[in-house]
């Protein structure tokens, strides 16, 4: 009887988890930085793939490698591919596919449904049980990602410079960041990396949300989500499936946007492995 290993990644912009399955059955799981071809080459993901993954690797022989990841758009797929065929050996497939293709799989398996994701960025999709069969554009935290990590964290710092949330939030804030007007400034226009300085500063949203401006405030993101992006999709047929920290963090204030939408909430999780180690192997 022919052995099948598989390899399966799920790979962020900061680390990258890969799963080793043999016959069906969970194996050994690996953590290394995380791999986006949007900003690394060919050459960048093969030393880290050969530094840190596969000195733990219990082979480097694999029936097929499933590898999802942010920045894995179609023109960029060689780019991991390549890197993966480099230094390990396949005899079937590699399949390079999109972090939300990744989050479809693992919310809704094999049958159709809309999914989302709700992390430092947010997305959406309706999917058909296989592929992504409409997509929603994304757009970024400057013109869309709502209800995203950098998009809360981009309503919060603008409410509170803005005097539009109470001296006691704003004088709290500063003094827990130790920051003020220019640094804030300085982080989200000069500094590289806006999006990820935004969405740091949910921890204070988290530890405020039950003061009734923030509350407001998240609801309001979610509803933008909401309306903006699943109510495109065929919700009343379909629930809105959620995976990422910020959707499993704020569930109860994205349910109660929701509700008011008339939109049915479905599975909400905070990574997509646990759901893409059954699509792969039921």
């Amino acid at each position: 009887m022919k052995q099948n290993i598989y390899l399966i990644a799920d790979s962020g912009s900061t680390k990258t988890d890969w799963a080793v399955i043999e016959n069906n059955q969970l194996g050994k799981v690996i953590t290394t930085k995380g791999m986006n071809p949007v900003f690394q080459s060919t050459d960048e993901i093969i030393a880290e793939i050969t530094e840190n993954l596969l000195p733990h690797l219990p082979t480097k022989h694999f029936s097929n490698i499933f590898f999802y990841g942010a920045g894995c758009i179609p023109e960029k797929v060689s780019v991991v591919e390549n890197a993966l065929r480099q230094v390990l050996t396949v005899d079937e497939k590699v399949e390079v596919n999109s972090d939300l293709l990744a989050a479809a799989r693992a919310l809704c398996g094999k049958e159709p449904g809309i999914a989302c994701i709700l992390g430092t960025g947010s997305n959406s999709c309706f999917y058909d049980g296989a592929q992504i069969a409409w997509q929603v554009p994304a757009l970024g935290f400057i013109l869309g990602d709502e209800g995203s990590g950098a998009n809360l964290g981009k309503r919060l710092v603008s409410d509170l410079l803005k005097n539009q949330l109470d001296d006691q939030l704003k004088a709290d804030f500063f003094a827990q960041f130790n920051t003020n007007m220019a640094d804030i400034i300085e982080n989200v226009y000069r500094k590289p990396f806006p999006s990820r300085y935004l969405a740091s500063l949910n921890v204070f949203l988290e530890q405020h949300k039950t003061h009734k401006a923030v509350h407001a405030l998240l609801v309001n993101a979610f509803s933008d989500f909401i309306r903006r992006n699943v109510m495109q999709y065929d919700y009343h047929e379909y629930p809105m499936n959620c995976i990422g920290t910020i959707a499993l963090v704020y569930q109860s204030e994205l349910t109660e946007a929701a509700q008011a939408l008339g939109v049915k909430i479905g599975t909400i999780s905070k990574a997509p492995m646990e759901g893409l180690l059954k699509y792969h192997t039921l």
